[in-house]
């Protein structure tokens, strides 16, 4: 078995990469410049994008997400910063994988070979999901690179239950419904990403993607007492990750300088669901 993210065949890639980009150059609000950056993992694409200047917003997206997923905040975030949204190695998107990342050191260590390898020296880190939890990992190695962390409904709190599964799996059949369908389900799945037409469409193409990245392991609260980095956490009031009451008291008493806020009707789609107010909240922040 291969220990490496790729697509089942070259075909199911150039379909994947031939909607992708179709899709990216009808939904990208701003003018882009894509520049290809290579690690020790393989090869990182990172898309450029709003003001000339200024400490950069680097996005990283979730599990199965590339920088696409970030179409709805670039305008927002770029009028004052520049940004910078990433496919990263081993999830689907231009990016290519060549060598194993195997756990949360590796995850780190490519991240922070991408941001040198893009000559970024301070960045304002957003990660959603998987990626809150990439960016976390990657302060607590390489700290001093980050100028603050935004962690959206952020993986590392707790180990993956059922009711994380069952939410993506779900979601997964749900968005393989025709459209009007899908589109109703997204309310009881509590996954409004199935109400986004334009992402969808690319679910069954991903879907022929082989992800190889190790899961989450959980942050201890030492670890987090350690932070110095000014950090926001947004929580989905219904995510399927955590109890996100019980981890916002935990971040009150081992980083009580993190500002955490718990947004109503929320699950672990929080960005899908409520893009306006993700866009403010770290707009405000940064």
């Amino acid at each position: 078995m291969n220990d490496v993210g790729e697509f089942t065949s070259d075909a199911a890639r150039e379909r994947f990469l031939t909607a992708y980009r179709q899709s990216f150059d009808r939904l990208w609000p701003l003018p882009v410049v894509a520049e290809r950056v290579t690690t020790s993992f393989g090869t990182a694409v990172a898309y450029r994008s709003g003001a000339a200047d200024g400490v950069p917003i680097v996005l990283v997206p979730g599990s199965g997400g590339s920088a696409l997923t970030w179409y709805r905040f670039v305008e927002a975030l770029g009028r004052k910063n520049p940004v910078i949204a990433l496919d990263p190695i081993g999830e689907p998107g231009e990016a290519t994988q060549t060598r194993p990342i195997r756990d949360a050191d590796d995850v780190a260590a490519d991240l922070e070979e991408a941001l040198t390898a893009l000559g970024v020296e301070r960045a304002h880190l957003v990660g959603m999901s998987y990626g809150g939890w990439a960016i976390l990992r990657h302060e607590l190695r390489f700290p001093g690179r980050a100028a603050s962390l935004t962690l959206l409904d952020p993986g590392g709190f707790g180990r993956l239950g059922a009711k994380f599964w069952i939410w993506l799996m779900a979601g997964g059949l749900a968005g393989l419904t025709p459209g009007p369908v899908r589109r109703r389900l997204s309310y009881p799945v509590r996954n409004a990403v199935l109400r986004d037409d334009d992402l969808i469409r690319l679910l069954p193409l991903i879907m022929r993607f082989r992800r190889r990245l190790p899961m989450p392991d959980t942050v201890t609260d030492a670890e987090l007492a350690g932070l110095t980095v000014p950090a926001l956490v947004l929580m989905g009031q219904h995510s399927a990750l955590y109890d996100p009451a019980e981890v916002a008291e935990r971040l009150r008493r081992v980083l009580p300088s993190a500002r955490t806020e718990i947004v109503p009707g929320a699950s672990h789609d929080l960005p899908a669901h409520s893009p306006d107010l993700v866009a403010e909240r770290i707009s405000g922040f940064v």
